[in-house]
C-alpha cells in the first residue's frame, strides 16, 4: 500500500515532466490514469515542435540516468513504440555532467582499501567521458601502463532500484488496464532492462564480458579486445588497457593513418558474423564511439556493458532465415518459423509465406547497397505480430545491433553490403553445423545426454510409482477426505484404477524426460 502510494506520487512527477516536453502519450493507454493526466496536461502541458519520439527522448534525458537507460532499452522495441520512435530513442545522448573527481578517487580508494597513489602513478582529474552510470578517467599504473579507469556514479545503484520499482509498477498497470499491451509483455521489457542495468552496475561483470569476448575472438584476423586489469577492477571500478586509435566512423582520420577502408569493412562484417553465429555472444552496443582502429589496423571495441547471447537453436533459425531471404526461398523462411515454434502451428503456413514474400519481393533486384537486413528483420517481426508470435527480446537486441552495424558499414563504404561479405561464412557455417557429420554428432550428443539423465529420471519415476502405490492403499482403506485417494477408490470399484495409475506414471516419466 505504502509502495503503491509512493509510486503514484512519483508517477505524477514523471507525468509533469512528460507534459512539459509534450510527451505524455506513453501513459495514455492506462485508463485509470486518464483523469490525473488531463489535469497535469492542463496545468503543465506544453506544445513542442518535433516528432513525438524526439520529444520523448528529450523528456527522458531530463529525468536522469535510469530513464536514459530505459529509453536506450526501448530503442530496440520498434514493435512496442513504432519505427520512428525507436529510431529517435536510439539517438539518446548518454551524456551527463561529470561528478567531482574527488568523489571518483574516494570511490576507487573505498573499493580497494588503498590510497589512490598506491594504485596509479598518474590519474587525470578531467574525465574523458561522463555517462549516466559512470565516468572514465585516464591513468597510468606503477609499471608504466596507460589505462582507462571507469567509476560508477555515487549512489547510482540505489537510484536505479528505486526507479526500476516504479517501472515495474507502471508495467503491471499497463498489463492490467491496457489489455492491448499484454502481447508486448511490458513486465518482461522491464525485467530485461533490469538485467541490463544490474549488469552495467557491477563492473566486474563488464570485465568478465570483455574477457569472454577476448577468449572467443583470440586469433580472429584484424580484431582484438582490450586487456582488463583485474588487480584494479572491482564492483564499482573497472580498469582496462587504454586505446590509442581512431574512431571507426572517422574516415579522414582512418585514411590519414593509412588504413584500408574496404578491408576494415570486410573485417567488421566477418567479426560480427563470428560473434553471433560461431560464439553466440556479441557486443550489443556497437555504435561508432565504441569501436576504434589502432595503429596496426586492428578493430578494437570498448564498453562491454551490454552484450547479447544467442543459443545454438536460434543461430540455426537465423542462418536459415537469412539465406532464405537472400535466395528468395520464402517457403524456407516460413518453414523455419514453424519448425522452431515461433509461429503457432494452427496458423496458416501459406498465409504466413505470403506475408514473408511481401517483405522480400520489394527489395529483390534493388542494388545490394540499398538492402538492409536489419530493416528486413524489423519488418519480419511486425508481420509475425499478426501470427501471434511472442516478442523475442534477444532477437530484437540482435536486430537493433545489426542496424547499427549496417550504419557503420555504409559510413565506411556506401556501395558495399556488409552482409554479402559475410555470406560465404554463413554458408560454410551451415555446412559444418547442418551437414551429415553435424547430424551424426548431434545424435551422439543427444544420446549421451539421455544416458546421463536416465538414472536420475528412473529414480524419480520409482519414487512417484511408490507414492501412487501408497495412494492406492489409501483408497482401499477408505480415505476420510477427498482428493486423489477418493478418485482412485472410485476407479478401483469400477475396474479402471490400474490403467489410470499406469497413464499417470507414463505422463510423469514423459514430463521428467522432457525436463
Amino acid at each position: 500500500m505504502i509502495a503503491g502510494t509512493v509510486n503514484f506520487f512519483r508517477l505524477l512527477g514523471l507525468a509533469r515532466t512528460l507534459a512539459r516536453h509534450d510527451a505524455l502519450w506513453p501513459l495514455q493507454p492506462i485508463k485509470p490514469l486518464a483523469p490525473a493526466l488531463r489535469i497535469i496536461k492542463l496545468l503543465w502541458g506544453r506544445k513542442r515542435p518535433g516528432r513525438k519520439g524526439e520529444r520523448l527522448a528529450s523528456a527522458l534525458e531530463s529525468l536522469g540516468p535510469s530513464f536514459i537507460k530505459l529509453g536506450q532499452a526501448l530503442s530496440v522495441r520498434a514493435d512496442l513504440l513504432g519505427d520512428d520512435v525507436a529510431e529517435d530513442l536510439s539517438r539518446l545522448q548518454d551524456r551527463l555532467p561529470p561528478f567531482p573527481t574527488d568523489q571518483a578517487k574516494a570511490a576507487i580508494e573505498a573499493e580497494f582499501g588503498a590510497p589512490i597513489d598506491s594504485l596509479f602513478t598518474t590519474f587525470e582529474n578531467e574525465p574523458v567521458a561522463a555517462a549516466s552510470i559512470a565516468q572514465v578517467h585516464f591513468a597510468t599504473t606503477d609499471d608504466g601502463r596507460d589505462v582507462a579507469v571507469k567509476v560508477l556514479r555515487p549512489n547510482i545503484e540505489e537510484r536505479f532500484e528505486r526507479d526500476i520499482d516504479l517501472f515495474f509498477w507502471l508495467a503491471r498497470l499497463a498489463e492490467r488496464f491496457a489489455p492491448s499491451t499484454k502481447r508486448l509483455r511490458p513486465v518482461d521489457v522491464v525485467t530485461t532492462f533490469q538485467d541490463w542495468a544490474r549488469t552495467e552496475m557491477d563492473l566486474r561483470l563488464e570485465g568478465a564480458a570483455a574477457s569472454e569476448l577476448a577468449d572467443n575472438c583470440r586469433g580472429d584476423e584484424g580484431f582484438r579486445v582490450i586487456d582488463v586489469d583485474w588487480i584494479r577492477t572491482g564492483r564499482r571500478v573497472l580498469t582496462t588497457e587504454r586505446i590509442f586509435g581512431t574512431r571507426i566512423d572517422d574516415l579522414e582520420g582512418l585514411r590519414a593513418a593509412g588504413h584500408d577502408i574496404d578491408l576494415l569493412l570486410e573485417r567488421s562484417a566477418k567479426v560480427f558474423f563470428l560473434q553471433v553465429f560461431r560464439d553466440g555472444f556479441f557486443h550489443a552496443d556497437m555504435h561508432p564511439g565504441n569501436m576504434f582502429v589502432d595503429a596496426d589496423g586492428l578493430l578494437t571495441p570498448v564498453d562491454f556493458g551490454i552484450m547479447g547471447r544467442v543459443d545454438r537453436r536460434t543461430r540455426m533459425f537465423l542462418a536459415d532465415m537469412l539465406l532464405g531471404f537472400l535466395e528468395r526461398d520464402y517457403a524456407k523462411v516460413a518453414d523455419v518459423h514453424f519448425t522452431h515454434g515461433l509461429v503457432p502451428r494452427h496458423k496458416s503456413r501459406e498465409a504466413f509465406m505470403q506475408s514473408i514474400r511481401s517483405i522480400g519481393e520489394p527489395v529483390h533486384g534493388r542494388p545490394l547497397n540499398e538492402i538492409s537486413i536489419g530493416k528486413l528483420l524489423a519488418q519480419l517481426f511486425k508481420v509475425t505480430e499478426d501470427f501471434d508470435m511472442e516478442t523475442q527480446p534477444d532477437l530484437l537486441l540482435l536486430q537493433k545491433t545489426m542496424l547499427v552495424a549496417e550504419g557503420v558499414g555504409r559510413r565506411l563504404n556506401p556501395d558495399v553490403n556488409m552482409w554479402l561479405l559475410a555470406r560465404p561464412l554463413i554458408e560454410d557455417w551451415m555446412l559444418v553445423n547442418r551437414g551429415p557429420a553435424a547430424r551424426i554428432r548431434d545424435t551422439v550428443t543427444d544420446a549421451a545426454d539421455l544416458m546421463e539423465r536416465l538414472p536420475r529420471t528412473l529414480r524419480k519415476a520409482e519414487q512417484t510409482l511408490d507414492r501412487l502405490a501408497e495412494l492406492t492403499a489409501e483408497a482401499e482403506t477408505g480415505p476420510k477426505r477427498g482428493g486423489l485417494g477418493r478418485v482412485l477408490r472410485s476407479g478401483q470399484q469400477q475396474g479402471w484404477a490400474p490403467m489410470m495409475i499406469a497413464v499417470l506414471a507414463a505422463l510423469l516419466i514423459a514430463a521428467l524426460y522432457i525436463d
